[in-house]
């Protein structure tokens, strides 16, 4: 192994081996791993219930070498190497930080943002590799202001397979909102071949997006099997969209738009085609939103083998069993 402590995909493949019955001995065999570290880590993030969360145990490791210091240390010495190349290639600071995440080279995006912020103050361009041009300001922590949602179920108690993107079936779900909130778009991505539907809407209203939703996959029912919403009022009818199209529905938390990490691409790749601060969606056809929907599916991902959405999702063999 190329690093003392677990990975984040460990956690994950633990947590899905536990949840079977499997001891620290199998669970330690199938992951080459020693008995007494699968022990260990059992032991210090059960919860309540008795249950191995994976995301819980690896957001209390980030913590813990964050509290050390230890997390950040190293990128003083390894961005000018490692990391501005990536921001180059187009990786976002999230996806720095999620590629990192787990090994004794861990960063926070936070940490990278802030040194980014410190070379555009020195007069650098490297901020030009960023999405989003806007000034960032540093969170210190926001409450959650907008009620909460009927029967939510939060993105904790989803299944370890969907974020390993061991199948075909889980979706995220989001909005794209018009200059002046005039019209918007529902975004919908499968997360293991990045097929994508978007359908433009008159407003945001959560009888509208709950239709929106259930037309765009009901052709697809088949291989709905959950979807992960934002917490935005438009998911309100989550619950009616459960039962139609006879799937699991969950939440991300609040603020957290990396963990609905395909979505936040897919809005980007439609903002090349319609950009921020300057489309009304009302003006925008189905027709027109149908043909980009059509080249981001029929365009060849680095992910999938240079193979298209299309073709994987068709295939119904998410990445980990298509044979290039």
């Amino acid at each position: 192994m190329n690093y003392y402590h677990l990975t984040e995909g460990e956690r994950y493949q633990i947590q899905l081996l536990a949840g079977e019955g499997c001891g620290p001995s199998v669970i330690g065999r199938r992951i080459q791993r020693c008995k007494s570290v699968i022990s260990r880590e059992l032991r210090r993030n059960r919860n309540a219930g008795g249950a191995y969360r994976a995301t819980e145990a690896q957001q209390k490791y980030q913590q813990h070498l964050q509290d050390k210091g230890v997390a950040r240390q190293p990128w003083r010495l390894m961005f000018d190497e490692v990391g501005v190349p990536l921001l180059a290639e187009g990786w976002s600071p999230e996806q720095i930080s999620g590629v990192f995440s787990g090994s004794e080279v861990a960063v926070s995006h936070e940490w990278l943002y802030q040194r980014i912020l410190q070379d555009k103050v020195g007069g650098g361009l490297l901020y030009k590799h960023l999405r989003c041009q806007k000034q960032r300001k540093k969170r210190y922590g926001k409450p959650e202001r907008r009620g909460q949602l009927r029967d939510r179920r939060s993105i904790h108690d989803r299944p370890a397979d969907v974020e390993l993107r061991n199948r075909i079936g889980d979706w995220e779900a989001d909005t794209i909102i018009g200059t002046g909130h005039k019209g918007a778009v529902v975004s919908l991505v499968e997360r293991a071949s990045g097929f994508a539907k978007l359908i433009v809407i008159p407003t945001r209203e959560a009888n509208v997006v709950t239709q929106a939703i259930i037309k765009a996959l009901r052709p697809y029912r088949d291989q709905v099997l959950s979807i992960t919403f934002d917490n935005g009022k438009e998911f309100a009818g989550h619950l009616k969209i459960a039962k139609k199209l006879k799937a699991d529905c969950y939440f991300a938390d609040p603020y957290s738009s990396w963990q609905r990490g395909c979505n936040e691409n897919l809005n980007g790749l439609v903002r090349q085609y319609f950009p921020k601060g300057k489309t009304d969606f009302t003006q925008v056809s189905q027709k027109a939103m149908d043909e980009v929907e059509r080249k981001l599916n029929h365009r060849p991902r680095k992910r999938l083998g240079w193979q298209a959405p299309t073709a994987v999702f068709k295939s119904g063999k998410p990445l980990n069993k298509i044979n290039y």
